[in-house]
């Protein structure tokens, strides 16, 4: 495994770092074991002081980190520099509300007092893809660190100097030394990291496959973990929805990060009363997406941030062209330097084909028409994936009932799939499981500790005394 910085948009290397040994990333997992020990005594006053000095930084040099973020995978600018402010946010969220969702909780017992608290575990182990090089970082590590714990992070091989950045935007803001660090590992080194009793946790965000492997190696460690596998999010539109708004989110949420979201809409559910005209607003909205550099501030498309991945996604609407899709628009890979693709829309997908079976990493529509709502949900439903999914009508009451038989981690009414450290975020089926954000992820790893403070105000002596006996 190479950690190599390619530009994407022009197949040009501009950096190589050096893989880490398992004897260095010992070392520095032991590092990070040692900080926890004083960092977990600090105050939530002083971890949340700490996170606003990173939101400020990260403000600060949005323009330097959003560039970096183009360079290394090709988001296009605008949305490179939205991806620091939201990390920003995040930080300052946690900040401001960790103490609250991590206070003690009192619980009613047998006990003259008892209650639940919440106490970290030590060094969370994360392995996180490069997609969003940065917010993906930032959703695992601001509520480690405001729970009190440290944090490894094994970031994608193609976004080395994001991860670089990560740590040294945490280190200028005052995080005490080896509280976060990075590692530049193989796979293999990183199983031995989560092997190492020294880590408690791990987090990955990733392939269905490497999560596998991943839970297989953190079982066998017994540790715990959390997994955001990606996702095949269905898009529903239902035929009484308004469709200057919903075609319009529509591209919004399939060619966002140029298609390469695990929560972007990827296979379209329409109702047969509208598809056609959907289809024929869909169309002219994708002719009129502006594909290219992605510094250029008009870039609404940029390359894909590997060709591999261009070839991968190539393969699939060849495949499901050839299994009877009908080519709507695009198709093909561009000429010319760097790893785009053309904004593709495939209409008449069945279920069999690799477009709706697959996650589809990239600018590709896979559309179907449906006869029913019911038919849309169980379109929706035969997936291995349930990330997110989104829903199009007026009638809400129908839409709510709708969505407790949506097999997902989140379903949005009237509005795209996102996340939001307000609200968990997480999957189901083969897109992982746990959640990140909110209360539910900052509680993911902590030890949820139950403490019991005698004598038993209840329990007759006799009893009591039985009891420990039996003991």
């Amino acid at each position: 495994m190479m950690y190599a910085t390619i530009n994407p948009a022009t197949g040009e290397q501009l950096a190589v770092f050096a893989e880490q040994s398992a004897e260095e990333a010992a070392a520095i997992v032991g590092a990070v074991a040692d900080a926890f020990a004083s960092w977990r005594e600090t105050s939530f006053e002083e971890r949340g002081a700490l996170l606003r000095r990173v939101a400020a930084l990260l403000r600060q040099r949005k323009t330097e980190y959003a560039t970096l973020i183009t360079t290394e995978m090709g988001k296009p600018i605008v949305e490179a520099e939205a991806e620091i402010e939201k990390c920003a946010w995040n930080c300052e969220w946690y900040a401001d509300n960790a103490a609250r969702l991590l206070a003690d909780e009192p619980a009613e017992s047998s006990a003259t007092e008892s209650y639940v608290e919440f106490v970290p575990l030590g060094p969370v182990f994360a392995i996180m893809p490069w997609n969003f090089p940065f917010w993906q970082v930032f959703r695992f590590a601001a509520p480690a660190l405001m729970a009190g714990n440290t944090a490894l992070l094994k970031h994608a091989p193609n976004v080395p100097q994001c991860a670089l950045a990560i740590e040294a935007v945490f280190r200028d803001a005052g995080l005490p030394a080896n509280c976060f660090r990075t590692l530049f590992v193989s796979n293999e080194v990183a199983a031995t990291v989560i092997a190492d009793p020294r880590v408690r946790a791990v987090t990955l965000t990733g392939s269905d496959r490497a999560g596998s492997a991943v839970a297989a190696a953190a079982g066998q460690a017994l540790k715990k973990t959390v997994l955001e596998l990606g996702g095949s999010d269905p898009f529903i539109v239902l035929a009484d929805a308004d469709l200057d708004r919903t075609v319009a989110m529509a591209v919004r949420a399939r060619f966002q990060n140029s298609g390469q979201s695990c929560i972007a809409a990827k296979r379209f559910l329409v109702h047969e009363a509208v598809v056609d005209d959907f289809v024929e607003r869909l169309i002219a909205a994708v002719k009129e997406l502006q594909v290219g550099d992605p510094l250029n501030r008009a870039t609404q498309v940029g390359p894909l941030a590997r060709a591999d991945l261009r070839d991968n996604l190539h393969r699939q609407v060849v495949e499901s062209i050839r299994q009877g899709a009908r080519l709507v628009v695009g198709g093909e890979p561009l000429p010319g330097r760097g790893y785009f693709y053309a904004p593709t829309v495939l209409a008449d997908v069945r279920p069999e084909m690799p477009v709706f079976q697959e996650e589809t990493f990239g600018p590709v529509v896979a559309l179907m028409r449906v006869a029913s709502a019911e038919e849309a949900v169980q379109l929706a439903n035969a997936s291995a994936y349930g990330l997110g999914a989104s829903l199009w009508t007026r009638d809400i009451d129908l839409a709510r009932r709708l969505a407790r038989t949506i097999e997902a981690g989140s379903v949005f009414i009237n509005g795209i799939v996102a996340s939001d450290p307000r609200l968990p975020f997480g999957g189901v089926k083969r897109s992982g499981y746990g959640r990140e954000l909110s209360s539910y992820g900052i509680r993911e790893f902590v030890n949820v500790q139950t403490v019991w403070i005698g004598p038993d105000r209840t329990a007759p002596q006799a009893a009591l005394e039985l009891a420990r006996a039996v003991e």
